[in-house]
């Protein structure tokens, strides 16, 4: 009985393991997938931010720019009503930190990128 049970757990355990892996690659696939899906291409600067402004470049028409702090609040927001593909942003007098960049372009996509904006001296 125990040459059954250790047979059956040979050929059991290696089909386990391989199949775990296929998931997994697939998992990867569609995750590549996705990236390749990213929408747009967009630029900006300078990174750091310096003297409260910088510049937003983007492939496709952005409609819409909301930048955020960390922990959610608003501290600037625009709407386009002649969309553009290039935008210069002057924040008003912003704390040093990390902040986050949302923006809408007129097909609806959006992207998040991050920026880090340095104090002035």
């Amino acid at each position: 009985m125990k040459k059954y049970l250790l047979i059956l757990f040979i050929i059991i355990f290696p089909v386990n393991l391989f199949s775990q892996r296929d998931t997994s690659s697939i998992a990867i696939l569609s995750n590549q997938k996705e990236l390749i899906r990213e929408p747009n291409n967009v630029n900006i600067y300078p990174v750091p931010v310096r003297d409260n402004t910088f510049t937003i470049k983007a492939d496709k028409e952005i409609s819409f720019i909301k930048i955020t702090n960390i922990i959610g609040q608003d501290i600037f927001r625009i709407k386009y009503n002649a969309p553009q593909t290039i935008s210069k942003i002057v924040l008003d007098n912003p704390r040093r930190g990390m902040y986050l960049v949302v923006i809408l372009f007129n097909d609806n996509t959006r992207v998040v990128k991050k920026v880090m904006i340095e104090g002035t001296d």
